[in-house]
């Protein structure tokens, strides 16, 4: 009796398992749905064909080049926000740095304060914003959007939301950033096409 309940314990947990495991897939192809249903002549939507195990926070490989029209430096949009700009090409592929490696420099701004700030990887999930003033009026909990002076990429994509602001750092305060989009999450993203 004990052995008959112990299998049936066993097969709810594993059904049990299969069920979650099946609603996350399913939530996660809505999203791609809702990708691809967005996208315009402006995007082109393209999966996520390697991550390198050193590389994780630093950059990704892209199923699209530039045979589909993929330049180098097209801002890169994953559902929730800007994860990256591409810097090399192939005809059939392009590799991504991504915001969070710590060779990623990008101009941001906040949309509440009308502050500029310099947005910079530092190779984890939550790069470093520095403000360029001293006396900026941030808060935690405050958006942080691409500049609408930006050259590099379309102004006003969302990226994440301020976590903490370090008031006592030199020259000028600096801010820990949870971006909205998560890089290590994401499977497609859409190329902003100049």
């Amino acid at each position: 009796t004990a052995q008959s309940e112990w299998l049936k314990s066993a097969d709810a947990l594993g059904n049990q398992t299969k069920i979650f495991l099946l609603e996350q897939d399913n939530k996660r192809l809505r999203r791609l749905l809702k990708l691809n249903q967005e996208s315009s002549d402006k995007r082109i939507s393209a999966p996520v064909i390697f991550r390198t195990y050193k590389g994780w926070w630093h950059q990704i490989d892209l199923g699209k080049g530039q045979a589909q029209g993929v330049q180098i430096g097209n801002a890169v949009i994953a559902p929730g926000g800007l994860i990256g700009r591409v810097e090399s090409i192939t005809p059939t592929t392009s590799r991504v740095r991504l915001l969070t490696s710590p060779t990623s420099r990008i101009g941001v701004w906040s949309p509440r304060t009308n502050q500029h700030g310099m947005l910079i990887g530092i190779g984890t999930n939550k790069p470093r914003l520095r403000f360029f003033d001293k006396d900026n009026g941030l808060l935690p909990g405050d958006l942080v959007v691409t500049s609408p002076a930006s050259t590099l990429v379309p102004p006003n994509l969302p990226i994440g939301v301020i976590k903490s602001i370090d008031h006592l750092a030199l020259p000028s305060p600096h801010a820990v950033v949870q971006l909205i989009a998560s890089p290590e999450q994401t499977d497609w993203v859409q190329i902003q096409i100049r």
